[in-house]
């Protein structure tokens, strides 16, 4: 299996996995993007799988399953293009010989979910996360509450270090400014920074990210280190006895307004 980003609108990636035969596509937010790498390829899409409602996910959902016939799984509570196998955590989607789990990871949108394909044939374990987790960064609070957010990101946060990371946004050069103002000391920030920009220089994409690399970079991911939650208090003027979704929260907001 060939794990493929096709670029979208201005930043969205729709994932790609094919064999040379057979795809799965996540989150097709356009058809056409979809459409021309299936014949670039002489691909027969077998599945669409959707973490989320949005329509810069879901829009080309409908002419591809009509033109293809492919099977189309989804979140279980929220309103994606029918029909659609509704998915919720634990269930698991079986498509070409691969097993993906699936994560309730609620926070952008209330049903957000996830799909983990462990390490296998294909080789390092891959997850397939929406707008929950950006590389540096995570989704705005759209549907969901703080809580749920760092809850969802502690459940990808304990998936296997080795997992390749696939948000559906190329987001990373700004989440890694705004970073950077959070952890100005994190040297590895500094240098993933660098390698980040090196990459969009030569216009190619900087996912997939890696989960470790993630938990070592990305603030959201850190919000409970000292140095986050100290450049946190001092930003939003908390007191020291603001508990961790308090301390999220005010990361979150202070993201929300970086410029």
């Amino acid at each position: 299996m060939t794990l493929v980003p096709l670029p979208a609108f201005a930043d969205n990636y729709i994932w790609m996995l094919q064999d040379g035969r057979h795809a799965i596509v996540v989150d097709p937010g356009q058809a056409p993007p979809v459409f021309d790498a299936l014949e670039r390829h002489g691909l027969q899409l077998a599945a669409i799988l959707v973490t989320h409602h949005h329509a810069d996910h879901t829009g080309g959902v409908a002419a591809l399953r009509d033109a293809t016939g492919a099977k189309v799984f989804g979140p279980a509570s929220e309103t994606v293009p029918q029909p659609c196998i509704p998915l919720k955590q634990g269930d698991t989607a079986e498509v070409l010989g691969l097993r993906f789990e699936v994560i309730d990871i609620p926070g952008h949108t209330a049903g957000h979910i996830a799909f983990f394909l462990p390490a296998g044939d294909h080789g390092e374990p891959i997850v397939f996360c929406g707008d929950t987790l950006f590389s540096g960064g995570c989704g705005r609070l759209f549907e969901g509450t703080p809580a749920q957010m760092l809850s969802s990101l502690d459940a990808l946060a304990r998936l296997p270090g080795d997992t390749r990371v696939c948000c559906g946004h190329e987001y990373t050069l700004s989440n890694l400014k705004f970073a950077a103002a959070v952890e100005p000391g994190n040297t590895e920030l500094a240098r993933y920074r660098a390698a980040c920009e090196a990459r969009r220089a030569r216009g190619e994409p900087t996912l997939p990210s890696q989960l470790d690399t993630e938990t070592r970079i990305n603030p959201f991911l850190r919000s409970r280190e000292a140095s986050v939650q100290q450049a946190v208090l001092a930003h939003a003027r908390l007191s020291a006895k603001a508990d961790e979704v308090d301390v999220f929260a005010a990361l979150r907001q202070w993201k929300n307004d970086f410029r």
